[in-house]
């Protein structure tokens, strides 16, 4: 199973495109395939792309095109930023391929990306990735860097949180903190926060070579020298007069100096022939040096090899041109990205990353990933979903996007003139993937089957007629022929009314004991599957048994990896009653059928969903503090907690979904939102393509 793992940075210039490549290295060198992506295009001030994305893309494997800021602002406008996540995992599964681990840079907050850990936090729920926080040791005192740090973690669960893996901290043993101090900061005696990685501060790593710094300039080249290869450390203005000026000529120095300064020029000129290694000399102003004093250092600039250049503004002015000066590594300059990738890998903590790779993270599945694999897979399914109710305005709208994302061939049935009239009023246009069908036109066509199917129970085609002018049996009829693969209904129709006529016609499917239901809960940050909700009221020991196993195999199906609560007001012992015992009898009936499952019960909701509730109330459960399957006692309880869940954290709820039926029909709450239309017919899609 392949890791994602997103770095985000507590500020600007801490170095995170430099940590993504230094970790992207230490991996490679572990022999660990490794890819790399950019969720979010994030430009410098003063740049036209992005640059750690184009570097990044040059040298990883598996890069794909990130989102454009202009997209992602649009999705946060029109609060469809889970919706975006969808795309996101489209291009995520792009850079991946066969990558054991992909390395994700995160947005760093800026005035003009003010939304920066917003989506950083989407990005790493939809990819269920964990983070890596990105610092610098260059700040005034411990307590800064650690207050930067931990704000960054609360954004994620906290320092003891599932999502966070620890710290690389940049720049340390320079300027600011050492790595005694790093190594004692506060953030690192937490239980699970690690620092991964001290990177001492090298200055040859942020030095641009004479040549980047000529192009910002656009500055005139006297004498291009080793302009290629010199590398500029420090920016020194040569203001003094020359005994005083002696201590800046120094290797690694860019001198300032105004063009008339014939005697700033000699002495940089004979301090460069002498040996010392001077990256440059940059004349300023609109007066250039005299040219009886430029013939003269001629010889000495050419033999030490010194890049001479001229500006024409003023020295004072140049320092304002350089302040819009980046020191990010251009896509060319291999020398300094080899150096900050060996050093930064050398400097990577190899246990951490031994033991990261042995460690099998079980995957929690997140809604926008399960969305995303929802769509791919009902594209791929390619069914025909007929939906009963084909001129109610909200299964209009559903069936228009799901017909325009190729999620399923949808067939409204519903007069073409209601249709249209629908279609106006909500602003749709319905497509080539979505089929109009009146009723009335078809009606005959099912009436001597129906009398076949129903001759037992004393059918006539007289009756046949009138239970026909229910859409729903007509539907119904349709999918027993084989004209569709599925069926929808429920936005109007009740769960009875919708339940009666599959029961009748498409019965249960072979080996199936009963029909139950589940829904498919997207929360904030995973996927619950809760049953059943919507068929069965009173269940007995066996039925909830049945329920539950029927749950679990759904969850699986659907990608999760199910870990099953049974439901009560009683964790283990705690409680009595016949409620509990009838709970507890279930599970161990469920064992006693699938000793395959990971089940549970009594369990409470709260000691089955928070693990710090579960450490107290039932410590030794294998499923108690992460369970995703819920199975409820009854109908009340499962309906009611279904929704008080799905309006009070504002969840799309997929349902119900039916168990046990012989083709898929599936019921739809009254309540339904689009969304939830939407992907209940793409799972009906997909379990049509289960039953091929």
């Amino acid at each position: 199973m392949s890791k994602s793992i997103l770095l985000v940075g507590t500020y600007a210039r801490v170095g995170l495109t430099s940590a993504a490549l230094g970790l992207y290295h230490a991996l490679d060198r572990k022999g660990v395939k490794t890819g790399f992506f950019k969720p979010v295009m994030q430009y410098a001030e003063g740049q036209q792309s992005d640059v750690s994305y184009d570097l990044m893309a040059k040298y990883c494997r598996g890069n794909a095109e990130p989102l454009s800021p202009e997209t992602v602002q649009e999705a946060l406008d029109s609060h469809s930023l889970d919706e975006l996540m969808e795309e996101l995992l489209r291009r995520y599964e792009d850079a991946r391929g066969d990558a054991d681990v992909v390395i994700l840079e995160g947005l760093l907050e800026s005035s003009a990306v003010p939304y920066a850990a917003q989506v950083n936090q989407a990005v790493a729920r939809a990819l269920n990735a964990e983070v890596i926080i990105v610092s610098s040791a260059d700040v005034e005192s411990a307590s800064r860097l650690d207050n930067q740090i931990a704000f960054v973690a609360e954004q994620f669960g906290g320092f003891n949180g599932r999502q966070l893996l620890g710290a690389i901290i940049n720049h340390v043993d320079g300027k600011g903190l050492s790595r005694v101090q790093v190594e004692g900061l506060a953030c690192f005696k937490q239980t699970n926060f690690l620092l991964l990685g001290a990177i001492p501060s090298k200055p040859e790593l942020s030095a641009p070579r004479v040549s980047d710094l000529q192009k910002h300039l656009n500055a005139s080249v006297l004498f291009a020298g080793e302009m290629e290869n010199r590398r500029v450390q420090e920016f020194v203005i040569f203001a003094r007069t020359v005994p005083n000026a002696r201590q800046y000529l120094i290797p690694n120095n860019c001198i300032f100096c105004p063009g008339d300064r014939d005697d700033a020029l000699m002495a940089v000129t004979i301090s460069a022939s002498a040996g010392t290694q001077l990256a440059c000399l940059i004349l300023t102003g609109p007066t250039e040096p005299s040219k009886t004093v430029l013939e003269l250092c001629r010889p000495l600039i050419e033999k030490s090899g010194l890049p001479l250049l001229h500006v024409d503004s003023s020295t004072w002015g140049l320092v304002d041109l350089m302040k819009g000066f980046n020191r990010y590594l251009p896509l060319d300059d291999s020398t300094r990205l080899n150096k900050t990738q060996e050093i930064f890998a050398d400097h990577i903590a190899y246990d951490w990353v031994q033991d990261y790779l042995q460690d099998v993270r079980e995957n929690i599945l997140s809604p926008a990933s399960f969305r995303y694999q929802l769509v791919k897979d009902a594209i791929a399914a390619d069914k025909n979903i007929v939906l009963p109710e084909g001129d109610e305005p909200r299964t209009v709208v559903a069936a228009s996007q799901v017909a325009a994302r190729g999620m399923a061939r949808c067939v409204l049935l519903a007069t073409p003139a209601s249709v249209a009239q629908v279609a106006e009023q909500q602003g749709v246009t319905l497509g080539e993937g979505v089929t109009i069908i009146d009723p009335d036109a078809v009606r005959e066509n099912y009436v001597a089957r129906l009398v076949e199917l129903r001759a037992n129970k004393g059918m006539t085609e007289v009756m046949a007629r009138e239970q026909l002018r229910d859409n729903v049996m007509l539907g119904t009829m349709m999918l027993e022929a084989g004209e569709v693969d599925g069926l929808v209904s429920g936005a109007v129709h009740t769960t009875a009314n919708t339940m009666r006529p599959p029961l009748q016609i498409i019965k249960t499917a072979p080996g199936a004991k009963m029909v139950s239901s589940v829904f498919f809960m997207c929360l904030p940050d995973s996927v619950m599957v809760y049953g059943d909700c919507a068929i069965v009221p009173k269940p007995n020991v066996d039925e909830l048994a049945q329920i539950a196993i029927q749950s679990n195999d759904t969850a699986k199906a659907f990608g999760l990896n199910p870990r099953v609560a049974m439901i009560s007001y009683s964790t283990g012992s705690s409680g009595s009653g016949e409620d509990v015992e009838k709970v507890k009898a279930a599970t161990e009936k469920v064992r006693e059928l699938r000793p395959d499952i990971i089940v549970d019960g009594p369990l409470q909701y709260d000691a089955a969903a928070v693990a710090s509730v579960a450490a107290s109330k039932a410590p030794n459960s294998p499923v108690a503090g992460q369970a995703n399957v819920f199975v409820f006692p009854d109908l009340n309880t499962g309906n009611t907690t279904y929704k008080a869940v799905q309006r009070s954290a504002n969840a799309i709820s997929m349902g119900p979904v039916l168990q046990g039926m012989r083709k898929p029909v599936n019921d739809l709450s009254r309540g339904a939102l689009i969304d939830d239309i939407v992907y209940t017919i793409a799972i009906t899609a997909i379990q049509a393509a289960q039953n091929d």
